[in-house]
């Protein structure tokens, strides 16, 4: 086994027993349990995105903030983060229209300000994006384009049969099963190129660690 597959395949792995400590996490989490028992409310949609949507907004920015302080010896991560924020600057629009679709309006919704877990995730992915060649935002992209690829079509088609609500009115969680499919490819290829180095794995796996447990809280601080 050469240094990069053997490389790449202890990363995964160890990704891999990231992701499942925060599904366990997950299924603690009270809307999700909520959702998973056939009990959730529309309120708790609507708060769900309420509390999503500050924390989205942020998502491109930091994107931003981390392509710009990839050196030209980083250019392909650079490149990927620049494509990566031009597909993410309009997704708090969709959760807008979600969220006036199901009664709620925009003016209470722009007024909103984070939770406590969305104070902390954003604060720590501006933080993380401003550090020299920040390769372990490679582990928070695994965790949070993860979420989309492989939970969010679930809980959207869950919410439907619970509350009876209409394409259009889950637009934001159908949408991010393909699109976050198609970022978590790249970010496969990515991670298998030979690019990350052992000590960058042990930065990509710690912030992936990082990043599961504060997107989990910011579930958790919906009912708070």
């Amino acid at each position: 086994m050469t240094d990069t597959v053997a490389t790449s395949t202890d990363l995964f792995e160890r990704l891999a027993d990231v992701w499942v400590g925060l599904e366990e996490r997950l299924a603690e989490v009270p809307v999700l349990a909520r959702l998973e028992d056939g009990t959730v409310t529309l309120e708790d949609y609507r708060l769900l995105l309420f509390n999503l949507r500050q924390q989205v907004v942020d998502g491109s920015p930091w994107i931003s903030r981390a392509a710009s302080n990839f050196d030209v010896a980083h250019f392909e991560l650079r490149s990927a983060a620049i494509r990566h924020a031009e597909e993410e600057h309009r997704d708090y629009l969709m959760i807008e229209r979600d969220y006036v679709a199901i009664g709620g309006t925009l003016e209470e919704l722009r007024a909103g300000r984070k939770n406590v877990g969305s104070e902390a995730l954003s604060g720590y992915m501006f933080h993380y994006a401003g550090r020299p060649n920040p390769v372990g935002l490679l582990g928070a992209m695994f965790i949070i384009e993860g979420l989309g690829a492989r939970r969010a079509a679930g809980w959207a088609a869950r919410f439907q049969e619970v509350l009876g609500l209409a394409d259009n009115q889950v637009h934001f969680l159908r949408y991010h099963q393909d699109a976050d499919a198609q970022h978590t490819g790249g970010l496969e290829a990515i991670l298998t190129s030979g690019i990350v180095g052992d000590d960058d794995a042990d930065e990509i796996v710690r912030c992936a660690e990082v990043v599961a447990r504060l997107y989990a809280l910011q579930l958790e601080e919906i009912d708070r």
